[in-house]
């Protein structure tokens, strides 16, 4: 089986936002695959997608304050035309990176007990994004 389907984020704050169960409720044909992989690609150059903690709130603040830190808005960039938070934030999207890919078993992603993807927001004030998930499986009655 292949399904892809399109996700409409709204606009989010700077920062780390949790969107697993936006994807989900997206895809619900998950619910029919034994075995599988599901990609989430974001058709954006300024926000990025990671997978990591989803328990505790303190880990967006950290990964917002450690991005910052690590690419700052005061270096002097040529890219300047969208204002000053646009070019760091391509940056912050490349060095994230503008996809994950998740196993998917026994009708539902795979993640860690911890785990959960994230948007990654990286503009002061962006519009929503948009996401592009593609699923590939079997389910048992096709193998």
């Amino acid at each position: 089986m292949w399904v892809q389907k399109q996700l409409q984020l709204r606009p989010f704050p700077r920062g780390f936002q949790l969107i697993t169960d936006q994807i989900a409720d997206t895809i619900p044909e998950i619910g029919q695959v034994d075995v599988g992989l599901l990609h989430v690609f974001i058709q954006h150059t300024s926000a990025s997608l990671t997978i990591n903690e989803n328990a505790d709130p303190d880990v967006r603040i950290d990964f917002e304050s450690t991005m910052s830190r690590v690419v700052s808005e005061s270096f002097p960039y040529v890219h300047t035309l969208e204002g000053p938070d646009d070019m760091p934030a391509h940056i912050k999207a490349s060095m994230m990176g503008s996809s994950v890919t998740i196993p998917v078993g026994g009708g539902r992603m795979q993640l860690g007990t911890w785990q959960g993807v994230y948007l990654c927001e990286h503009r002061n004030r962006a519009t929503g994004r948009r996401l592009i998930l593609t699923l590939h499986g079997e389910s048992a009655g096709d193998q």
